[in-house]
């Protein structure tokens, strides 16, 4: 598969900072100070965020993750590697734990749908059987899992993405989440698509209600690292919701708190609510 997921654009998630400085050791040294005067931040996690940082030779992947972790070292506690599925392997693996007596060591990777069809339609490049297969390797390591998911492609139904919870459950594996709604972007296939003939997209309302029937679905020992995405304001085509981040969570807080919609309290009912 050539191109690109027809939804993405690397510019409309990745911090400004990472695209404009040229070396890996300045991105991770400004970003520090930010995090410092921003936030008196003391301990920091490596995150290799954009694109896929698993798809080169494990030597020069060590070189990198190396190169990274010796900066600052005495107070980074964490490495976190986002990638592919289909670009990991038993020796990969190994070299991500290698570093897990010392760091917590997290391996992002993408499910964003758990539908091969809609996986071909976005152009991915990968399977659902790409994920299970890394997810085995990943098994009975010390290395914390999260997958990334996509709610929103208009060719799915709710049900459809109610199941969603259904296969993240079955792999004790799974450590955290990232929950994210579709973003149309500029620069993107979808975002052309999108600008010739509209297609439907969450509203915040829509979204944080199916939130709301969503995460009582889900395992409750899963850590919920994210529950919207952000993308760069000028690059966000829709859904523009028209508040910022803070506002989002709190919006989304209230309501999950008004429903009651506690994780995992229809979780021992999985099989009888989706089936």
């Amino acid at each position: 598969v050539y191109g690109r997921c027809t939804y993405c654009n690397v510019d409309s998630f990745t911090p400004e900072l990472s695209r404009k400085l040229p070396t890996l050791r300045e991105q991770i040294e400004q970003g520090m100070e930010r995090a410092i005067s921003g936030y008196a931040a003391e301990k920091f996690i490596i995150y290799f965020q954009p694109n896929t940082n698993t798809y080169a030779p494990v030597h020069y992947l060590k070189m990198l993750y190396d190169e990274a972790l010796s900066i600052n070292p005495e107070n980074v506690v964490g490495l976190s590697v986002g990638t592919r599925p289909d670009c990991i392997d038993a020796e990969k693996i190994a070299l991500l734990e290698s570093y897990s007596d010392k760091l917590d060591v997290d391996l992002e990777m993408g499910m964003e749908s758990i539908y091969n069809d809609t996986l071909v339609k976005i152009n991915r490049g990968c399977t659902h059987e790409d994920l299970e297969k890394a997810l085995v390797l990943a098994d009975s390591t010390k290395l914390d899992i999260c997958v990334h998911t996509v709610f929103g492609f208009p060719w799915e139904t709710r049900e459809m993405m109610l199941r969603y919870a259904y296969e993240i459950n079955r792999f004790p594996q799974i450590k955290f989440v990232k929950l994210h709604h579709l973003h149309i972007v500029e620069g993107s296939i979808m975002g052309a698509k999108y600008k010739k003939d509209p297609f439907h997209v969450f509203s915040l309302e829509e979204y944080t209600n199916f939130l709301c029937d969503f995460i009582p679905l889900l395992r409750p020992d899963i850590v919920i690292q994210r529950l919207f995405g952000i993308s760069d304001y000028d690059l966000l085509i829709a859904p523009d919701w028209g508040l910022k981040k803070a506002e989002i969570q709190t919006y989304i807080d209230k309501e999950l708190e008004r429903r009651g919609a506690i994780q995992g309290s229809q979780y021992p009912h999985l099989q009888t609510v989706l089936y």
